[in-house]
């Protein structure tokens, strides 16, 4: 007798083999054996016609603070998604100085639930224990950010470091890979990873290469400067003595298109060279992150109370101004100004612009574009969210069609706007660029969500259904499952992801949520 098992379904292990008919039998959270299984289960799952795989890991996620909002906790359950990799793009919850503590939590104010953080915290080890306590619905790997530490050790300065502030760095990316961290991220385009030197960040890269840890980034440039940043990335891979994960890949700016060629091509040269280095993207023409970030890097420096008084201070205003409009209509993310969508607002007074472009909120106050976005961020003290519409739909195809490239929503969840990939991501990928587009096979497609991830993360346990491994299983039906999310429309399930389990026990129930959260913290530390 087990405790589940899955019938008549058709398994793609993660592997990325052909499918074929087995039933699976789950005990303690284990898968015990995939065959013909004679005995019967305590639960019984008939998968007659549909598919059964690995659940999928998203490489690159932002559950850091959200994961504590537990009135929403079902978006990547209901997606097939059983493991979240937190920490990306540089910026993680701990670990805190006292000192500093104040000035990180408004500057992620952006990504804050509305229900609030206690922040009872310090060090990374806390930090795990009260994500751990809080009882996640999904399994969750953390990666420790540079800017993060950053500020621990020297705010928003924008300066080099001193020879006390990196070792107090390094002694901080120390407790964090000790406490079980999977490796460091950076945030580059980001204050303060933007005024940090790549010898800064290679010495931080070397503590994680101590313990085994890869070296995650959110690249300096996307857009002009896409090839030096790419390079950037592998001579810190290089020097740092880790492997590399290029996060969410991408081009951005109209004249830039194209160039993910050469990047790519890059990226092969690097690992034909030696060095481990892979890449994740989600499947859309549109990134999400705080609107802060349209700003030039040294307008941000000294934190969200220092950017405020600058937007307040005429002629500072006017230089940030004649800067931004300086691109041609572009933000420094990519992507025309007047197409960026609002997805989260602080204040009341602003409320009623969620959900729409700079453009539609200028015209509602009679103000150009960039005084629109000015003003926003001066009112909410910086904390706005936005979608900024910046890639070409033929970059996305060639990227994710790609070897190296495994998915990741990014997701930055809120109960306003957010991006449609908070709800969208992987059954996107299955019924849009699977089913209808034909980019590559089902099975190549569920490879890039399970078993190559688990690579990455070192999840041996994880990613491939085996007996013996670890039961995150997604049952679906491969020819109806597809996003139903829009940018205007974001808060719609997917169809097509009937069953979901987490360490073996059902989260989702034909399409439902159960109410069942059996996620874990997993420490590298815990790793064989």
């Amino acid at each position: 007798m087990s405790d589940v098992v899955i019938k008549n379904g058709r398994i793609i292990d993660g592997s990325g083999n052909p499918w074929y008919k087995a039933d699976i039998a789950i005990e303690d959270g284990v898968i015990r054996d995939i065959g013909k299984i004679d005995g019967s289960g305590d639960i019984e799952i008939d998968a007659r016609g549909k598919y059964v795989c690995p659940g999928f890991i998203d490489m690159h996620s932002h559950p850091d603070l959200t994961l504590f909002y537990k009135k929403v906790q079902d978006y990547k359950l209901r997606q097939g998604v059983t493991t979240e990799v937190g920490g990306n793009c540089g910026f993680t919850a701990a670990p805190l100085n006292p000192s500093t503590r104040d000035a990180l939590r408004k500057y992620m104010a952006f990504i804050t639930p509305p229900s609030g953080v206690n922040w009872n915290w310090q060090t990374f080890d806390q930090y795990l224990q009260a994500v751990e306590d809080s009882h996640p619905s999904t399994n969750l790997v953390f990666l420790v950010g540079q800017g993060t530490v950053r500020i621990a050790a020297m705010g928003f300065e924008q300066r080099p470091p001193t020879d006390s502030e990196i070792l107090y760095m390094e002694s901080l990316v120390k407790e964090a890979m000790e406490s079980g961290a999977f490796g460091l991220s950076t945030g580059l385009v980001y204050v303060p990873g933007a005024y940090s030197e790549t010898s800064e960040i290679i010495r931080l890269a070397k503590v994680s290469a101590d313990y085994g840890g890869f070296y995650a980034t959110h690249m300096r440039n996307e857009g002009d400067k896409l090839l030096d940043s790419v390079r950037e990335a592998i001579d810190i891979g290089i020097s740092g003595g880790l492997p590399v994960q290029i996060s969410h890949h991408k081009a951005t700016g109209k004249l830039n298109h194209g160039r993910v060629s050469d990047s790519l091509s890059m990226l092969v040269e690097a690992r034909n060279n030696g060095l481990d280095v892979t890449l994740d993207q989600y499947p859309y023409i549109a990134g999400s992150t705080t609107l802060q970030a349209v700003l030039p890097p040294w307008a941000q420096e000294g934190g969200v109370e220092d950017v405020v008084q600058r937007l307040e201070t005429f002629d500072i205003r006017c230089k940030i101004r004649s800067e931004i409009l300086a691109n041609k209509g572009e933000s420094r993310m990519g992507g025309d100004l007047g197409d960026i969508l609002i997805t989260t607002l602080a204040t009341e007074l602003n409320q009623r612009f969620i959900g729409l472009t700079i453009k539609e909120i200028s015209e509602l106050r009679g103000q150009e574009y960039i005084d629109t976005i000015l003003d926003l961020l001066k009112e909410e003290q910086c904390a706005v969210g936005m979608v900024v519409f910046s890639m070409a739909e033929s970059d996305v195809r060639v990227v994710m069609s790609h070897p190296y490239t495994m998915i990741g929503s990014d997701g930055l969840y809120s109960p306003g706007n957010p991006h449609p990939r908070i709800y969208g991501t992987y059954p996107r990928v299955l019924g849009k660029y699977v089913r209808e587009e034909g980019l590559f096979s089902l099975e190549e497609g569920v490879r890039k969500m399970t078993s190559f991830p688990a690579q990455r993360l070192g999840l041996h346990s994880k990613g491939l259904l085996k007996p013996g491994g670890d039961a995150d299983i997604v049952v679906f039906d491969a020819k109806t499952v597809i996003d139903k999310s829009t940018f205007r429309d974001p808060h719609q399930y997917p169809l097509g992801i009937e069953y979901v389990l987490v360490n073996g026990v059902i989260s989702v129930d034909e399409g439902e949520f159960t109410g069942n959260t059996a996620g874990r913290v997993i420490r590298s530390t815990q790793l064989s």
